[in-house]
């Protein structure tokens, strides 16, 4: 098998732009990731890295094009991008605070698990076979993330804000998306979850899930990232791998020197 390096991108951004009025918030943004590889993005507060994610997801007006495994999407629609597999986390937790934790998880399985109306109605004992195999996945995925079963039944607000981050990430995950986009997954956590997400990111860049993150927590992302790309004022001003950009002048003075 050939180094992630070595394999071609699954994802490729190139020269995305994105202006709100007279504001330049991205410009001339370019990179890529490759299947079981870590790209990290760092920058400042307001450097235009959430604008990145937006530009890619077609969640805004943008210049530039996006690729996925070769083919060009900019001109898809947000939705129809994530059903190509093209998932993302947001800064905050997202879920459906009505339903249960593992309701929750089933949501973003429905389309794979579900019975049709004349299933449910001429063959029920179908119906619950498809039901039961739902569960079994969802439970599946909620095991992989960490998620104890116990906080199964209770109502996402009802769980530990560690829990539910991770539970933001497993949804955003579903069945496996062909590349995750995370938005600073290490909001607001710190200590034992810290390490446990930590975990998580790893195992799955081990099974060849392409991960994308945004970070202000440098010792997560210095310790997880293949790549790091840093993002200053809306423009790329540098990328390589942890070590590099540690050692680089430019990066320290814009950002990493005044890191708390």
């Amino acid at each position: 098998m050939m180094a992630a390096q070595q394999k071609p991108p699954i994802l490729r951004v190139e020269g995305l732009g994105v202006r709100y009025g007279a504001l330049t918030a991205l410009a001339e943004m370019s990179w890529s990731v490759r299947d079981g590889e870590i790209l990290g993005i760092i920058g400042p507060n307001g450097a235009g890295k959430s604008s990145c994610f937006a530009a890619l997801t077609n969640s805004v007006s943008h210049a530039g094009d996006v690729y996925l495994a070769g083919e060009a999407v900019s001109s898809l629609a947000t939705n129809e991008l994530a059903k190509r597999g093209v998932r993302r986390t947001f800064q905050q937790n997202s879920f459906f605070g009505e339903l249960t934790v593992l309701e929750n998880m089933l949501s973003v399985l429905v389309g794979n698990h579900s019975a049709s109306l004349a299933t449910s109605v001429f063959m029920p004992w179908r119906q619950m076979a498809i039901r039961e195999r739902g569960i079994a996945i969802a439970e599946a995925v909620l095991e992989r993330f960490g998620i104890p079963l116990t906080y199964y039944d209770r109502l996402p607000g009802e769980i530990p804000y560690g829990a539910q981050r991770l539970l933001s990430i497993a949804l955003a995950y579903g069945e496996g998306p062909r590349v995750l986009l995370l938005d600073e997954p290490a909001a607001g956590i710190g200590g034992t979850d810290m390490q446990h997400l930590l975990d998580v990111l790893l195992d799955l860049k081990r099974t060849g899930t392409p991960l994308v993150v945004i970070e202000h927590h440098m010792d997560l992302i210095m310790t997880i990232a293949d790549r790091i790309v840093v993002i200053e004022t809306g423009r790329l001003l540098a990328e390589g791998t942890p070590a590099e950009i540690q050692a680089n002048p430019a990066v320290l003075d814009a950002y990493l020197g005044h890191a708390e």
